[in-house]
């Protein structure tokens, strides 16, 4: 799983030289910014497949601007044979044509679908778990949005994955997990864990991107947060090893390395994890 981890890019002004540390034939997941728009997360992710590595774009369900949009986001991932996307909801404010990404895979899966399965260009859909919450959705609508997009896209003919948020407690992923598997969530679960990253640019950056809620469990936790701030990186060492064991038992099948575009640390980290 660390030598298949997908490598999270945010197209932000590091990006230049987040995209020369990567190692070849890389696994990107290009993020998308409120600050810019869905063509500039595909523009990235053109520049990156053209470089050799792969790469699944996220679409943000509230940056679609109108019922006109949708078609020519779709012609664009065909344009670029991208099989894989990962779908978020997003913080545009106010929203485009669609509310949350529920409202937007029922219209792009249709739109998909149009010609027939035959023709379809997505394969695979990924979106995300939050095992630590949301600051502005409840649990309860958290539960039930997990489990009816893996009925949509199941029920699509097409495979799909969790990517849980950024979590810094094993217990609290173990148990999130756990429930989720025991009221019906089948799917993959890949997870999401900070690259090897400067403790206090996690912290500021986390917050600044909206993964606040997370790293609110440091401030609950005095001895991980001591632990972090002694620390001059965060390495995701402190998270893997602990769920190391339940990885197979609870389906986590792939990991997701937030790296804030702090690219070449987490690479070393790689490398030398895998020797």
């Amino acid at each position: 799983m660390i030598a298949a981890a997908k490598i999270e890019l945010i197209p932000m002004k590091s990006l230049e030289r987040a995209v020369s540390e990567l190692r070849p034939a890389s696994s990107i997941s290009m993020t998308c910014s409120p600050a810019k728009s869905i063509e500039a997360t595909l523009d990235e992710s053109e520049r990156l497949l053209a470089a050799g590595h792969r790469v699944t774009p996220h679409i943000s369900a509230r940056m679609v601007r109108s019922p006109e949009h949708l078609p020519e986001i779709h012609a664009r991932l065909r344009e670029l044979d991208i099989r894989e996307i990962f779908v978020v909801g997003g913080d545009a404010d106010p929203p485009g044509c669609f509310f949350d990404a529920i409202e937007f895979l029922d219209a792009f899966l249709t739109l998909d679908d149009a010609d027939g399965p035959e023709r379809r260009q997505v394969d695979h859909i990924g979106y995300t778990g939050y095992p630590d919450t949301h600051p502005l959705i409840t649990n309860e609508q958290l539960h039930d949005a997990l489990h009816r997009k893996q009925e949509l896209i199941l029920a699509s003919g097409r495979s799909a994955h969790v990517s849980t948020q950024m979590c810094f407690s094993a217990e609290r992923i173990c148990n999130w997990l756990r429930s989720e598997r025991a009221a019906g969530l089948t799917i993959p679960v890949h997870l999401g864990v900070p690259g090897v990253i400067d403790a206090t640019k996690l912290m500021t950056m986390g917050m600044r991107l909206g993964v606040g809620t997370s790293l609110r469990y440091l401030s609950k936790n005095r001895k991980a947060l001591g632990k972090l701030m002694t620390q001059r990186n965060f390495e995701p060492d402190a998270l893997l090893r602990p769920l190391a064991g339940d990885l197979q038992p609870l389906g986590i099948d792939g990991i997701h390395l937030f790296t804030f575009n702090q690219v070449d640390t987490t690479e070393i980290w790689r490398e030398r994890t895998l020797a």
